[in-house]
């Protein structure tokens, strides 16, 4: 190995490691990577063909051909890992090192790491990263939290190696501690929420409408040149055209109907529930994929439960309407519970969140980036404080436009037999938002009936409690 000095290192060589390595080199900096696995330095090494970046299995080695103060990348799988990683590093540490965790942590797991090293005047940044292989190769949407003027060391570098809108880098500092971590949770909660959206019109198309998957991918590719342009729609339509390597047919049609997780949707949906933040339509799509995952049993089930005819004998261009207004409707609310989560949380754990800025980093790059986020950037450039896209005049007149649409196109799923429960969750928390009065009040009666947990009162200030006329 030459006796140079490295800019920056990388731990964690797997696919996005290794393409985040090669994207720093193409801006200029030099990395050195380090992996436990040869195979994945020798992979480093052949590939990069160029004197900007090096790798080794030798962690003394790797330490030595950092400059100083050193700055380390750690991209490897959340939890443990993570902490074996740290505590292996720790004692070859000095201060003002800064350490990077550019994987999918837990935002708490962050927090008590920062707060280790700190104790050892080394700081430490919690990143999260979206895009995937292709993102961290060609420009991904970066999500950095921890101390503003650590970041400051770093910005350069990471607004030259993430995505551009506009010339826009889609990186900018969001806050400190675990803000980082916590804004890419909640993208993949709102990921999670898409999916399972878009899922769910494909279910409705090809059950209801009979459309095969040329149709599909006419209407996705339809739909991509409008309101609901986005980078999930887009694959979308191309994965409709996708032949199989093994059969003749199309691979969607011989992927089993099981869908995996890696979790950071569940760790959305509980911080929500921790904070009381309604996000139904997340919640509905974290279930959804442990549901699908009971095959067996869906199967057994499916022998005894026959449902309704499922054939749609309407206008099937109709039927397309409705399902694209159902789906932008939709997409729409699963956007507005996660930035109205981000906003609780900015409040309860001091991260100082500007929301427009992170619909605008959100907007290349990322899984969920689409053109709606322009205007999602726009509406809270105007009120950084809104609480809830709902609130905005704006996407108030957005749902008021499409809710037709989404009427329609659930009464057609339900008569039918389709599950569609992320829409219908989607509807249901318009409706619930938009009505000034709900049936919380008998909730509060049958809680002080039976609990004696009291009550307050529509008419007059001050908590209450009845004595029911109880049966013994």
């Amino acid at each position: 190995m030459k006796e140079q000095k490295f800019d920056y290192g990388m731990i964690g060589l797997g696919t996005m490691g290794r393409n985040l390595v090669y994207n720093m080199s193409d801006h200029g900096y030099t990395v050195i990577g380090f992996d436990k696995n040869n195979s994945q330095v020798e992979t480093l090494k052949k590939e990069a063909g160029n004197d900007k970046v090096s790798a080794t299995s030798n962690l003394d080695e790797f330490l030595k051909a950092l400059k100083t103060p050193k700055v380390i990348i750690m991209l490897v799988p959340a939890g443990k890992i993570v902490d074996e990683v740290i505590n292996e590093l720790k004692p070859f540490l000095s201060e003002d090192d800064l350490l990077m965790d550019c994987g999918n942590s837990h935002f708490t797991d962050t927090n008590k790491r920062n707060e280790q090293l700190e104790e050892s005047a080394i700081h430490f940044m919690g990143v999260g990263i979206s895009g995937g292989e292709l993102g961290a190769r060609h420009g991904p949407s970066i999500m950095p939290g921890g101390p503003k003027k650590v970041y400051e060391r770093v910005a350069k570098m990471l607004e030259a190696v993430s995505a551009k809108v506009n010339k826009e880098p889609c990186v900018t500092w969001l806050g400190p501690g675990s803000a980082g971590h916590y804004v890419k949770m909640v993208h993949n909660g709102i990921e999670y929420g898409l999916m399972q959206l878009i899922s769910e019109v494909y279910h409705l198309l090809k059950q209801c409408a009979g459309m095969n998957n040329d149709e599909l991918h006419t209407v996705f590719s339809k739909w991509n040149e409008g309101e609901l342009q986005s980078y999930l729609i887009e694959i979308t339509a191309d994965i409709f055209t996708q032949k199989d390597e093994l059969t003749d047919s199309r691979i969607i049609d011989k992927i089993l109907d099981s869908a995996k997780q890696n979790g950071t949707g569940t760790w959305t949906s509980e911080d929500a529930m921790s904070l009381q933040v309604p996000i139904p339509v997340i919640d509905i799509a974290v279930s959804m994929r442990d549901l699908s995952a009971y095959k067996k049993e869906r199967q057994a089930v499916q022998k005894n439960m026959q449902g309704p005819e499922t054939k749609f004998t309407g206008d099937k261009k109709e039927l397309v309407k409705w399902v694209e207004q159902a789906l932008y409707f939709s997409i729409i609310t699963v956007y507005a519970q996660g930035m109205a989560l981000l906003q609780s949380a900015s409040e309860k754990y001091n991260y100082g969140l500007k929301l427009e800025n992170i619909a605008a980093i959100w907007r290349g790059g990322c899984i969920i980036r689409a053109s709606l986020l322009e205007e999602i950037r726009t509406a809270f450039s105007q009120q950084p404080d809104l609480s809830n896209l709902l609130l905005s005049d704006a996407f108030s007149k957005k749902l008021m436009q499409s809710q037709i649409g989404i009427r329609k196109a659930v009464q057609t799923a339900v008569e039918s037999g389709v599950p569609v429960p992320a829409m219908m969750g989607a509807l249901a928390y318009f409706d619930s938002y938009r009505s000034g009065w709900l049936p919380a009040n008998l909730i509060q009666a049958q809680r002080d009936d039976f609990g004696a947990h009291t009550y307050e009162r529509n008419d007059r200030e001050g908590i209450f409690h009845t004595h029911w006329n109880q049966k013994k």
